[in-house]
This record gives structure tokens, sequence and C-alpha cells, in this order.
């Protein structure tokens, strides 16, 4: 079978010759750039470049020389690509590739700031990090609706670039290419979030406050934001209509140990928006439907299969009621899990190779009956993860993924 219709196969719960494999086809599904250079080590690999594709993260896009090795199926498509690279290192000293227009500042202190045009520092690295993190939320003091309407959002989301026609025919010609000159599934990134974008506008902690003490205003906030995400897809879903087979979308709702916040306020305030997006992308769009929500989402999944997504990741394994064996038995027949294959929170970074290839045989033999799952580590491969347990991963679902 080729790539892409190993992942059909999957995705259409089908089993194909074997588990569909993906490493950083989106944008936490991937390694870190200190890890990928210290795999390429290990592998005795000294060709190619590392490139970053997730500043904030310190991803690196693996590259297909990585990808053949481990058996991967899908590559990613971004909205927009950097059209010019320049050298540069990663925390540890290690080469790697940024975008030319990527100049963080070094302070006194040793930490490293990002700026957006408008000179706000929106993300701060601490010395000896490796992640930078977002800090700035340009509407934390807006308490109103009508103070909200006086807002020109679109210049408060600095990280969403507009689409303009440039950028389309640039995005219709590279998807196109990658469709016809090779046979891997593509997956459209970014298309769309607005839970995670309003914690991000107005901070973490408030917009949780907005949901439970101000939910008019939470819900302007967010119809705000759908009505942004869908003027984007009006233009983005025509240039990569029949070429991606997946298109993902993303918004965090769990923690470790449940929900971020209750089903009932869910579905009253956060649902009915999803709902709206979804559905426009579903409408638009013949391609698979991906969800990337982090956490403890098991009370949140039958929303998810009722408002039509078809892909749920990362299924994280070590959160409360997120075992594999319930999870497949319960939803498998309607959605396809994206994820899940090794715990990144304890095995893959400090356990044996012994224990890795345990984990993934267990994983793999809860999800791979009948079709619906497609290999990956629950989240990105960290810094500190031993390039002899990524390998001793991908050996075993090797091993263990075939039909």
């Amino acid at each position: 079978m080729t790539h892409r219709e190993r992942v059909i196969g999957s995705l259409e719960h089908r089993e194909p010759d074997r588990v569909p494999i993906d490493l950083g086809a989106m944008l936490s599904t991937g390694i870190m750039g200190i890890a990928y250079n210290r795999l390429k080590a290990y592998l005795g690999i000294s060709s190619g470049k590392t490139r970053m594709y997730d500043l904030w993260q310190q991803l690196a896009e693996p590259e297909i020389e990585i990808l053949e090795l481990i058996g991967a199926d899908v590559l990613p498509v971004f909205i927009f690509e950097p059209k010019k690279w320049k050298k540069s290192t990663l925390p540890d000293g290690s080469p790697c590739e940024v975008p030319d227009w990527f100049n963080p500042k070094v302070l006194s202190d040793g930490s490293q700031i990002i700026k957006d045009r408008k000179g706000h520092i929106v993300a701060k690295m601490p010395k000896n990090g490796y992640y930078f993190d977002s800090i700035y939320h340009p509407l934390k003091k807006i308490n109103t609706i009508q103070e909200l309407k006086k807002q020109d959002l679109r210049s408060t989301m600095w990280s969403m670039a507009p689409v303009d026609e440039k950028a389309l025919g640039d995005l219709h010609k590279r998807v196109k290419t990658l469709y016809e000159t090779t046979d891997y599934a593509l997956m459209l990134n970014g298309a769309g979030g607005i839970y995670e974008w309003a914690q991000d506008l107005r901070g973490w902690d408030v917009f949780m406050m907005d949901l439970a003490s101000n939910p008019k205003f939470a819900g302007y906030l967010l119809d705000v934001l759908v009505e942004e995400n869908i003027r984007r897809l009006e233009k983005i879903l025509p240039v990569v209509e029949g070429y991606v087979q997946i298109i993902q979308v993303g918004d965090d709702l769990g923690l470790q140990d449940g929900p971020q916040l209750s089903p009932e306020l869910y579905r009253k305030i956060v649902k009915p928006r999803h709902k709206k997006l979804y559905q426009y992308a579903k409408k638009y769009s013949s391609a698979y439907l991906f969800l990337h929500t982090c956490g403890s989402v098991y009370e949140f999944i039958p929303d998810f299969i009722e408002m039509g997504v078809d892909i749920l990741n990362p299924v994280q394994v070590s959160a409360k009621n997120m075992d594999t064996r319930r999870l497949k038995r319960e939803f498998g027949k309607y959605i396809t899990f994206w994820g899940g294959g090794c715990d990144t929170q304890k095995v893959l970074p400090f356990g044996t190779q012994e224990k890795v290839t345990k984990e993934v045989k267990r994983r793999t033999e809860d999800l791979a009956p009948e079709g619906g799952f497609v290999f990956t580590q629950v989240h990105n491969i960290q810094v500190g993860v031993p390039p002899e347990n990524i390998m001793a991963m991908y050996n075993a679902v090797k091993s263990h993924g075939k039909y």
C-alpha cells in the first residue's frame, strides 16, 4: 500500500497492511530540535538540515530520510512557510536553521524575548530554558462586550497573519506539488481554534473566570473568534480541496485529572461555537477532521463525535479515564485515535527500551484492531528522550503493528 492509502484505510476503519505512523505531521506529534539532532547523530546521519518549524515549542521538521527510516506515512502542510532560512543554534549549541525573520533578543539575565510588530513582548524563554512561553494577553483588561466591540481584534491576533492572494497561491502550489510528487497523506495544520485563542487573548486564568462569572462576554468573544476562523477557511479550504486528506483543528480541554471545565459548562457555552466551526469545515471540505485536545477528555468524546470530529489526538493515556482499551471499546467504531502509542510523560523519556517496547505493544494491541488508529507517541518528543528509546518505539510498532 502507499502511505496515503494506508492512512485513508485506517481512517475508514479498515485494517491496512500495517498501522500507519506519524512523526511531525502536526505540532503535537513532533520532536524537539535538540532531540532530533541527537537522534540523527545516534543514527549516524550527518547530512540534511534541522529546520525549526515551531519556534515556541522548538520543534524540528523531520526530513524525508528520517520519515522513511521509521516508516512514517503523513506530511504536514502549513498555511504559511518561510521563504528564507538562516543558520542558528539550539540551546545546547547544536546547529539548526530558523526563518530569517526570527530574531529573539537576549536580555542581560540570559533570557530571550520575542516582540510583535507593535513592540509588545509576546513570548519569553528563560535562561537555560527550552521553550518560549506566551506572556502577552492583549484583552486581559477588557471586561465588557461594549469595550470588546471597540477593539480591532484582528490587530490583537498577532499570530494569525492575514491570508492574502499571494499566500493562497503559494499554499495551493505547495499542496498540489506534495500531492502529485509524493504518496504521503497530507495534513493541513492550523485550520482553527477558539477556546485556546480566547485563553491566549484574555489570559488562561481570566478566561476561565469569564466562563463561570461572565458567560455572555465569554460567548461573545468565542463568537468573534468563530467568525474569524470561518473567514480564513472560506479562503483556505478551496485552495487545498482534493489535495489534503486531513484538516487539523485544536483546543485543549483537559487536565491531568479531568476536564478543564465541566461538561455542562462546555455544552452550554463552548460546544455550540465548536460545532459551528467544525461543521463549516466538514461542509466545505472532503477531508477528515482532526481534533487535538490534550488531557482527560473522556467525558467530551461523545460531543466530539456528535459534532463530526473524525480523529482524536493526542490520546493522553496517563490522564484520568483515558485508558486505551476502554476508549477503543466505547468509541472505536466512531472515531479514529491518532496517538496514544507511547506515554511521553514517563515511559518514553525515563523508561528502559524494554518498557518502551512493552508500552507500544500494549497500546497497539488496544487501539489497532479494525483500523481507526494512527500510531504516534502521546505528544512531542522532548529534549531528554534518549535516541535509543525513540528507535525502540518505532521498532516496536513495526513489529507489533502488522495486521
